[in-house]
């Protein structure tokens, strides 16, 4: 079973695996089976998210209804098998009760035991400045997504924040985020990826890298990830180092839902793959 981690003991670990030139690596884990085996591959960070729920049931990343209390259940299982490794909650911020409190918000999940969070599901990826603007007039905008950091910051809790925008990431490190992930969009690869939407990977790293900059322009202190978009396998990642300053990688479909894909798919073949004998 796992235990809690407080802000200064999560970044204390984050900055010394850079220091030592590794990959800070943050694992979405939506089973126990995927949590357990990411923390004995070495990841930094577990991620949970409610919309792994439709990549273990073999879906394409899909939002979920009730999408923090998906994410309150999830916590046992979780933590059931994670030994010594931080569990971040993905909280939707602009979910109903439209008027509740972010700090009650934010107090429910750390008081179940996670140790940080991050800003999950998000309306970041849109960019319409309308649409974005009635959100905002509703209530559900971006700003609340904004506001959850503040609050959790100020709250002595490790943050994460994804962001699609440069704009967007400058806010986030204003309102104090200890770890800015740029997001590429829906990850590519395997049996139901976003293959279709996904830029280039060279595109897909000058995004990234234009994110950083607006970050590091606010607080140079903050650490820097990527996620998603073409970035799925190691392999990407090691053009993502070459190419931008981010310093790890947040994986939610190319942790656990492709690699399943594959190693099922191929053990089930190496299982049919022997011939018997005439009885």
């Amino acid at each position: 079973m796992g235990r809690g981690f407080s802000r200064e003991e999560i970044l204390a670990r984050l900055r010394k695996t850079s220091e030592e030139g590794k990959p800070i690596i943050a694992a979405g884990s939506s089973a126990g089976i995927i949590a357990k085996c990411a923390e004995l591959g070495g990841a930094d960070l577990i991620m949970v998210y409610s919309s792994g729920k439709a990549r273990i049931r073999g879906l394409q990343t899909t939002l979920v209804e009730n999408s923090n209390a998906v994410t309150l259940e999830m916590f046992e299982e979780i933590n059931n098998v994670v030994q010594d490794t931080p569990i971040i909650a993905g909280i939707d911020a602009t979910e109903p009760p439209l008027g509740r409190d972010l700090s009650e918000l934010v107090k429910t999940f750390a008081d179940s035991g996670f140790s940080g969070i991050i800003n999950f599901p998000t309306y970041g990826f849109f960019a319409d400045e309308t649409w974005r603007q009635n959100r905002e007039s509703e209530g559900i905008g971006f700003s609340r997504e904004i506001e959850l950091i503040r609050v959790a910051r100020n709250m002595g809790i490790f943050t994460m924040a994804y962001v699609f925008f440069p704009e967007d990431a400058r806010a986030m490190a204003e309102a104090g985020v200890d770890c800015m992930v740029p997001h590429a969009g829906g990850t590519a690869g395997g049996l139901v990826g976003f293959d279709t939407l996904a830029a280039p990977l060279e595109d897909a790293a000058a995004a990234v890298q234009k994110i950083i900059d607006a970050t590091k322009g606010v607080n140079p202190d903050i650490i820097c990830l990527a996620h998603g978009g073409p970035i799925a396998t190691p392999e990407d990642t090691g053009y993502l180092y070459d190419h931008t300053e981010a310093v790890g990688f947040v994986g939610a479909s190319s942790i656990e839902r492709i690699p399943v894909e594959k190693a099922v798919t191929e053990v089930v073949r190496s299982f049919k793959g022997f011939q018997l004998k005439k009885r």
